[in-house]
């Protein structure tokens, strides 16, 4: 059983934080500094790592609040239209971050005239970490409670319950890819890997592992008997696979490295 540990704010000195955002965001700047050594070693540029994700970071927390607003709660929202623009509110949906981070992505990647598949598997290499810390402040908020068990990992609640925990298999999985991640660096040679294979190995992983848990969840919405993740799940998986199969064309990015060095 795994202790029910409860954080919601904290302080330094005169300044109070909350304990989910400050989590997040310290998620957000590992992940980004993981992605920046990353790309050091392929001969990427990592201020171009640090600069693309500061607009991703903006687009992540706006995407996941809409994605909130239309699918999981659009019945408050239109009853209270500005209570959507409250950053205080909870209701933050990573998969509507994932979302709009791949548009800012793209359009960075565009401008810039970068490689897409180099820099698309370099920031890839970050997320597992950050969205392992910054689950972690899912769970100190206890905001994805589960339904009751026993399992080793549950969480015995105030109430005396012992539940699922969400925020806290979430994190675990963050981690978990992460290590998968390190896994298939070691024993896949360069040579036969796919060029976005740790973005389609991302999505493969990270889809399946919400398609199961959130039948766990107590709170959510559901649509026919599934969360709106769940069902965008399905065709994230798809993606997924034929990203593991792709082959590199010129339209999508010129070949090989584009001359970063120079940037």
């Amino acid at each position: 059983m795994f202790p029910y540990i409860e954080s919601h704010t904290w302080s330094l000195g005169p300044l109070t934080f909350q304990t989910w955002g400050t989590l997040v965001a310290t998620g957000f700047i590992v992940g980004t500094w993981i992605a920046a050594q990353r790309a050091k070693k392929n001969g990427l540029n990592p201020k171009l790592v640090w600069d693309m994700a500061f607009w991703i970071f903006l687009a992540a927390m706006i995407g996941s609040r809409v994605f909130h607003v239309v699918f999981y709660d659009p019945m408050y929202y239109l009853a209270h239209p500005l209570d959507a623009l409250d950053p205080r509110r909870p209701g933050f949906a990573i998969e509507g971050g994932f979302f709009a981070s791949a548009g800012v992505f793209w359009y960075f990647i565009q401008k810039h005239k970068l490689n897409f598949y180099a820099y698309a598997d370099t920031l890839m290499w970050g997320l597992p970490w950050g969205c392992g810390i910054g689950r972690i402040g899912c769970f100190l908020i206890h905001d994805h409670p589960g339904t009751l068990s026993n399992f080793v990992l549950a969480v015995k609640y105030p109430d005396g319950k012992i539940r699922h925990d969400l925020g806290l298999y979430l994190s675990l999985v963050g981690f978990s890819i992460g290590l998968i991640f390190l896994a298939i660096d070691r024993l896949v040679p360069k040579e036969k890997r796919s060029p976005l294979l740790f973005l389609g190995a991302f999505m493969i992983l990270d889809s399946i592992s919400r398609l199961g848990l959130d039948f766990l969840r107590t709170v959510d919405v559901r649509y026919f008997g599934l969360t709106p993740t769940q069902w965008f799940a399905f065709p994230l998986i798809g993606i997924g696979i034929w990203l593991l199969c792709y082959k590199k064309v010129s339209l999508f990015a010129k070949e090989g490295v584009e001359g970063v060095r120079k940037s």
